[in-house]
């Protein structure tokens, strides 16, 4: 299906819904805040796509993709939603597709969205639609939920779901993974800001490429910032003043130019695991290129990681810091 050719999500009160006109954008979320859609909307497969008109982004650009990262139980390698190959039709990246209901996994054309449901939660409109994925290599099976509150326009809600035929799992990790493009460097812990320079201070090395990721640097419970109520707040902002303004070497491709507003990128939990943790890993080019990012590495991957539970839920959100 050509992006072109698909028809745009109509405003329903204030979300956007996939229209009944096929073939239709698979694009739900904030009619004027955070936004979120599937393949084939431009990118790789095997990614929810974070759009964020409201900062002043391009309708088609991407602030950010969320992969799904399973770890079945008693082992220590991820499943790649967006790596691995599918047994579907063969192509790069799990294949991802929207339903109404969790219950049936039978997978269907990404072209024929499902709208989401619509209903009032103790008084404040919220939208949910489901997002099936095809199993894993590694014998995961699993679903997502993903819920838009009215009341916070810059944020969605993603929990996980493991199906019965799924192998036990030790966690489902989603994971945002497009922090180069908006340069985050600052990540807010309980009492302090740390940058990737104090992190990796000689990443990426002499006899390292550009092209490698920074291993993860691990924050358990105690570094993790809480909010007034009691939710832990992961979260990382740009070390630039104005990150649209900055200049790029020649071989810097169009699509990693930041446009628009500075924000800061957040996951947010409430009643953490004593076990969680926060983890960001760091590049020093951007990816699938040598192209040096400016102003030297910034991380890429922020995710919170905890032990599996079944409908867990977490919020990513995607604020404006004020000029």
């Amino acid at each position: 299906m050509s992006n072109d050719a698909a028809t745009p999500p109509e405003v329903s009160g204030p979300f956007l819904t996939p229209t009944r006109t096929w073939p239709a954008e698979p694009r739900w979320g904030h009619a004027d805040g955070l936004q979120v859609g599937l393949h084939p909307l431009p990118g790789p497969r095997g990614l929810l796509r974070i759009f964020t008109p409201y900062l002043g982004q391009p309708r088609e650009r991407m602030m950010n993709f969320i992969a799904v990262e399973p770890i079945p139980t008693g082992q220590t390698s991820r499943g790649f939603s967006e790596l691995e190959h599918s047994t579907l039709d063969d192509a790069p990246g799990k294949r991802f597709w929207s339903t109404d209901s969790p219950d049936d996994p039978t997978p269907r054309d990404p072209a024929e969205p499902a709208r989401g449901i619509i209903e009032s939660v103790d008084g404040v409109p919220h939208q949910r639609v489901y997002v099936q994925v095809e199993p894993f290599d590694n014998g995961a099976d699993v679903y997502l939920r993903l819920t838009f509150r009215a009341d916070r326009p810059q944020e969605v809600a993603i929990a996980t779901f493991v199906r019965d035929s799924s192998v036990p799992l030790e966690t489902v990790i989603t994971t945002a993974t497009m922090g180069n493009y908006a340069r985050l460097r600052l990540l807010r812990l309980t009492d302090r800001i740390v940058t990737p320079s104090e992190l990796w201070p000689d990443f990426p090395g002499e006899d390292s490429s550009r092209h490698h990721f920074a291993p993860h640097a691990r924050f358990g419970l105690d570094d993790l910032a809480r909010t007034d109520n009691g939710e832990v707040l992961f979260a990382a902002c740009p070390d630039e003043a104005d990150p649209a303004s900055t200049s790029y070497a020649e071989d810097v491709r169009p699509n990693w130019h930041f446009v628009g507003m500075k924000a800061v990128q957040y996951w947010r939990a409430a009643d953490p695991d004593p076990l969680i943790e926060g983890l960001v890993n760091a590049r020093a080019s951007y990816w699938a290129s040598e192209s040096e990012i400016p102003g030297g590495p910034s991380y890429e991957n922020l995710e919170l990681v905890e032990p599996f539970r079944q409908g867990r839920e977490r919020v990513f959100g995607i604020e404006a810091i004020p000029a």
